[in-house]
């Protein structure tokens, strides 16, 4: 039996994730001829910027992961190459279409077969990778990329509904990817502790509304001040890079993907909350979101001191400014009310033994085995343990049966931890 369900739904995301994959690098392109064509030189150059440098650091991780396993492949996409090949396409930046097509492939497999066991434990082990990478890639450039346009239209003065309706969209499509990486959480959770349906909207209605403050307040920032933005964004992933040392977090095999996953942090909670510490996080929690919300109403009030003293080629009355910079700041205290609903009535507060995983033990290959423990009132002489082990001591075959070898089952080690950080 396998370890972990890969449903209907799980299979739908899969291909869903691709499509909007595949949409994503479309969008990209289009932006970069858009600004070309408008000679929009230094959008662009930032704008590539967010792009290359997000497809660098999703290929490093994904690089490292690969070689954290000893290169293990278990789909027949990744055997089709070999490990020169496979760092020749991470050197390349296709590392995570490749990743795409073997989670397909395996999705395929597990969904239409009817033995159902260690090909859903893969499909499952690679979509958790999928997801996280996913989710770097949205705060490293989606988010970003999404402060840029919002950036390039209030300079503009184009805000109309459609605009509007556009940015929403996008934050939405950032809030989608969290919420997929949440369901890539819940996965470890047994039967009996299985977050219902509407868990999953409160969890993404927070997070849209927390980073559609956040990303809107930076936006509101730059548009009026855009050389200290980059001042901005640096020192505050100083702060949010040392709290992340001082976490001492655990989650990749070596110290140098140790640190570069703390750097990945610092810019992580530069957007939004990621819990990646050990045990109760409470406080913690309470002062990220206490520094973030004062951080909001700073860029707010500094944005409406532009407006009112020297606004750019478009004028909003004090009203409107200040209006403006309280509803900002109203949505990201909207946005915490709603986690606080979420933990109060949705989170179970478990213990590490309540995953699902917990039994494991890792194995050379990379993968986890199964440890099925057997009593016996059997003293402990090697002769009598033989016997009962169905072993031969006499010469002649015993028709005792012999213990069932044990199952190989894959466990994604790295969500897991994210999941104990999350639930315990």
């Amino acid at each position: 039996m396998a370890m972990f369900k890969y449903s209907k739904v799980d299979f739908l995301f899969t291909c869903l994730g691709l499509v909007f994959l595949v949409l994503d690098i479309g969008l990209d392109v289009l932006a970069v001829v858009s600004l070309y064509q408008e000679k929009e030189y230094w959008s662009l150059g930032v704008l590539l910027l967010f792009l290359v440098g997000s497809s660098v650091l999703v290929q490093a991780f994904s690089w490292l992961w690969y070689s954290y396993e000893n290169f293990k492949r278990d789909t027949t996409v990744e055997k089709c190459v070999s490990e020169s090949q496979l760092k020749l396409l991470h050197v390349l930046q296709l590392g995570i279409y490749f990743r795409h097509a073997g989670v397909v492939e395996v999705s395929i497999r597990s969904f239409f077969s009817k033995i159902r066991g260690l090909d859903e434990d893969v499909a499952v082990f690679l979509s958790h990778d999928l997801s996280m990478l996913r989710l770097i890639e949205t705060f490293s450039e989606s988010s970003p990329q999404l402060v840029l346009m919002l950036i390039l239209i209030l300079q503009r003065g184009q805000l109309d509904a459609w605009t509007v309706l556009k940015a929403v969209g996008s934050a939405s499509a950032i809030a989608c990817s969290v919420t997929m990486y949440h369901r890539s959480l819940r996965s470890f959770l047994r039967d009996k502790q299985k977050q219902q349906i509407v868990s999953s909207l409160v969890y993404f209605l927070w997070n849209l509304l927390l980073l559609m403050s956040r990303i809107t307040a930076l936006a509101l920032f730059a548009s009026v001040l855009p050389c200290f933005i980059f001042t901005h964004f640096f020192c505050s992933w100083i702060i949010l890079f040392f709290f992340v040392w001082r976490a001492k977090t655990d989650f990749m095999e070596g110290p140098r993907g140790e640190w570069l996953y703390r750097a990945t942090v610092g810019l992580i909670w530069y957007f939004d909350w990621f819990n990646v510490v050990d045990g109760k996080t409470r406080y913690k929690t309470l002062f990220y979101h206490g520094y973030i919300l004062v951080d909001i109403s700073l860029l707010c009030g500094l944005w409406c001191w532009k407006m009112i003293t020297d606004p750019p080629n478009f004028e909003i009355p004090p009203l409107g400014a200040y209006i403006t910079a309280a509803g900002v700041v109203g949505v990201y205290m909207l946005g915490l009310f709603f986690k606080l609903i979420y933990y109060k009535f949705y989170h179970p507060n478990l213990d590490k033994t309540k995953l699902k995983g917990d039994d494991t033990e890792m194995s050379p290959t990379g993968a986890f085995l199964t440890i099925e423990r057997q009593s016996t009132d059997v003293p402990d002489f090697p002769a009598l343990r033989a016997f009962s082990e169905g072993l031969v001591t006499d010469g002649e075959e015993r028709s005792a049966p012999r213990p069932p070898p044990t199952e190989t089952k894959r466990c994604n080690k790295r969500m897991k931890k994210l999941a104990e950080n999350f639930y315990c």
